[in-house]
């Protein structure tokens, strides 16, 4: 069935396996993807005839099913990760990349919804960037 990719939440309590290859990978610039992510955009790869098994604490997802819309997240009940969703509507499993432990094995297919934009993202490269915290 192809590649393994293996991932978890931050505090360990989820952990997964992907079997199967991605597609895409869109940066999606879409308010109820900033809002989800509390940042710029959500980050996501797009796997078709792929398989998702939960290795471990599966009972801990939960999935939130934005109403009248092909949006849901599925996240850690514990720690609030985001977490692998099976789109049913879409025919995919969408995969946060920030998720994988694994590497992520292809670099992002576009940005979308970028009219959504939020302001403070849209010219980044001038900002100064840090190995740490800096102070």
């Amino acid at each position: 069935m192809g590649k393994q990719h293996k991932g978890s939440c931050l505090c360990g309590t989820v952990e997964y396996e992907l079997s199967g290859e991605f597609q895409s990978f869109f940066l999606c610039h879409c308010s109820r993807c900033q809002k989800d992510t509390g940042s710029a955009h959500a980050a996501n790869l797009f796997a078709q005839s792929s398989r998702l098994t939960w290795t471990q604490g599966g009972s801990s997802v939960k999935t939130f099913q934005y109403p009248n819309s092909r949006h849901a997240k599925s996240f850690c009940q514990n720690c609030g990760s985001a977490l692998p969703t099976v789109a049913e509507n879409i025919k995919c499993i969408v995969v946060p990349a920030g998720s994988l432990d694994s590497q992520v094995p292809i670099l992002p297919t576009a940005k979308i919804f970028v009219g959504s934009c939020a302001n403070w993202s849209k010219d980044l490269v001038n900002v100064p960037g840090y190995e740490k915290l800096p102070g």
